[in-house]
């Protein structure tokens, strides 16, 4: 007998587009939840023309969806609604009027002028869950502005402790390279809806969940927040090296790069006998991390010295045995071809409509009662609009034509 997902009782109105919301809304239908995203007639999310690059056919033409749609919308029908007109934005009411949870990531106000923020559908579905993303939140003095992803990192202090020290050379802020505040805004924003579903199952309510890009990059910037607020210093950038652990950083062997990440002291001193260096081991100004951290201009490059005389491979061999936690730095093909991720299964592929096969990366949550549901590849825009509209709505022919005929869908 097969199991059942987690939430094939709770349907999403999905009304956002390019990373955060949808990767939400990702993460619910992966979660088993039926999972409704509004589309522009036509055109659709953006990131649909994101690319190159695109999915190809078989005969090897780029005339699929861009990777990055690919990439946070699977497990979705997709219904195509022009909601800038009157009978569009009617449409979205009555199928707000039967779902749990809203999404949307319009700007603050945005949605009032069409009737669909959340005080207008709370009208309709007092038990509505409504999921507001912005750049700034619902509220304060940013709450009118567009805020973006790189933007975020920047203003969100990301970028002031990524990237290699100003006085080195190459030196200087950087972004990380995925979008980081989208993918976590988004799954913070899981976490909300799902707490308020919680809520209402044991009082009844619907409410309205707020999340701001801004806020959840100052709130993951975990440790090093804390460096800050603890000792009202600044945290600088250091390269890959750690703000408060030493050894924990990149080293070059003598044929590439190793990463090694030694947690504690006891790792250091099985560090120091692969090395043949017992010496830096009992030396006082190394002997505990909170000594190699205050010392770690004279540590590491000594280290480097040491670690640039054997291979990578001797390196990782030898650490390893002794459970010296290390490893290479592997690029997206060694990642993929890695057996620990294929053991994981954290590829898969799924077969979409007009393309056939499209690959996809797999939800990393296992559970053991309900597992995730792969069952709908990224749609075609609207792919699912007379189906949704027929069996919701109870939309009929005569209504179908004339919706159609004026544009709406």
């Amino acid at each position: 007998m097969s199991k059942s997902a987690a939430l094939p009782h709770i349907r999403v109105l999905d009304l956002s587009r390019i990373l955060a919301g949808p990767w939400a809304s990702q993460l619910l239908a992966d979660l088993g939840a039926e999972v409704i995203k509004i589309e522009r007639p036509g055109a659709g999310d953006d990131t649909r023309s994101w690319g190159p690059p695109y999915v190809r056919d078989e005969a090897g033409n780029e005339n699929g969806p861009a990777g990055y749609f690919l990439s946070c919308n699977r497990g979705k029908k997709s219904v195509a609604i022009d909601f800038t007109q009157a009978e569009g934005q009617e449409l979205v009411r009555r199928l707000a009027a039967q779902c749990d949870i809203v999404l949307e990531n319009f700007k603050v106000g945005g949605l009032k002028q069409y009737g669909l923020d959340y005080e207008s559908l709370k009208a309709i579905n007092p038990r509505l869950i409504y999921c507001s993303i912005t750049g700034f939140g619902q509220d304060g003095p940013y709450a009118p502005r567009a805020g973006y992803d790189f933007l975020i990192q920047a203003m969100g202090g990301l970028m002031s402790i990524t990237g290699e020290s100003d006085d080195v050379v190459g030196g200087g802020p950087v972004k990380v390279g995925v979008a980081l505040a989208d993918v976590l805004t988004g799954l913070y924003a899981a976490v909300g809806v799902l707490a308020a579903l919680a809520h209402r199952e044991h009082t009844g309510e619907g409410q309205h969940v707020d999340l701001a890009l801004l806020d959840v990059q100052v709130a993951t910037l975990a440790n090093q927040a804390l460096n800050y607020l603890v000792s009202g210093q600044a945290p600088r950038r250091m390269g890959n090296a750690h703000p408060n652990i030493v050894p924990y950083q990149a080293f070059r062997a003598s044929d590439g790069h190793i990463v090694l990440t030694v947690g504690n002291d006891a790792q250091y001193i099985r560090f120091c006998e692969v090395a043949q260096r017992l010496d830096l081991a009992g030396d006082e100004r190394f002997a505990t991390n909170a000594a190699r951290v205050r010392n770690r201009e004279v540590l590491i490059p000594l280290l480097d010295e040491v670690i640039a005389q054997r291979s990578q491979a001797d390196w990782i061999e030898s650490l390893e045995r002794v459970k010296v936690p290390c490893g290479p730095i592997n690029d997206l093909a060694q990642v993929f071809e890695h057996p620990q991720v294929q053991h994981r299964g954290m590829r898969l592929t799924m077969t979409h409509p007009t393309v056939g096969a499209v690959p996809q990366v797999a939800n990393p949550i296992k559970f053991s009662e309900t597992p995730v549901r792969y069952d709908r590849a990224p749609p075609l825009v609207g792919e699912h609009t007379r189906e949704v509209l027929e069996e919701l709505l109870g939309v009929s022919e005569m209504e179908w034509k004339h919706l159609n005929d004026k544009g709406v869908l």
